[in-house]
């Protein structure tokens, strides 16, 4: 419920004042499991999703949003799963999040795992393949361009700047192995924030 409510309040402000365009909605299935993968390099990432996505969307989030208090009661209420980057055994987050999928959820991971210092897309790790492989879902590939320059690791608040939201048709995983798939869903991302 609190999901809703915030996706219909600060939603609809952040879509009003910081989003200038939404292009590839379509490519959003409208039922079953899936991944949706995007670069990150804002906190604004994780609430533009919230608010162009129509399905509700479960984050993986790093550890450090359920200790701070401006994010805690958010990523909490609304059940979005936490990932300690620091321990090396993530296979509770991991499990949690095959379990969302196999409920026929959809899950959201930014693959780079932090957020970009300098707006540039990062390295990928392999965790969004692994999860989307284990329960055979596509991955939805999203490229946000200008969150970085609205409010960047670096900003304790936003600016008054628009961002694009690109959103790629599925990716259907295959027998490729992971690495080799991980390159791909970078290369995709890229193509979509250039």
């Amino acid at each position: 419920m609190i999901y809703w409510i915030l996706k219909y309040t600060i939603g609809t402000l952040i879509r009003l004042v910081w989003v200038r365009s939404v292009k590839g909605i379509e490519n959003i299935p409208k039922k079953g499991p899936f991944v949706i993968c995007a670069n990150h390099s804002s906190y604004f990432d994780f609430l533009t999703l919230i608010a162009v996505c129509p399905r509700r969307i479960y984050f993986l989030a790093g550890e450090v949003f359920f200790q701070k208090w401006q994010w805690s009661w958010l990523v909490k209420s609304t059940k979005q799963i936490k990932v300690d980057r620091n321990s090396k055994d993530k296979s509770e987050s991991l499990n949690k999040a095959i379990e969302y999928l196999k409920q026929g959820r959809a899950i959201g991971i930014f693959p780079e795992g932090t957020r970009s210092s300098d707006g540039k897309l990062g390295k990928f790790y392999n965790g969004a393949v692994r999860i989307a492989k284990n329960v055979n879902v596509p991955i939805i590939p999203v490229g946000i361009k200008g969150a970085f320059e609205i409010m960047s690791r670096f900003d304790k608040y936003p600016k008054l700047k628009k961002c694009d939201i690109n959103i790629g048709k599925k990716i259907v995983l295959n027998d490729l192995d992971e690495n080799d798939l991980t390159e791909r869903l970078r290369s995709e991302i890229l193509n979509l924030v250039i």
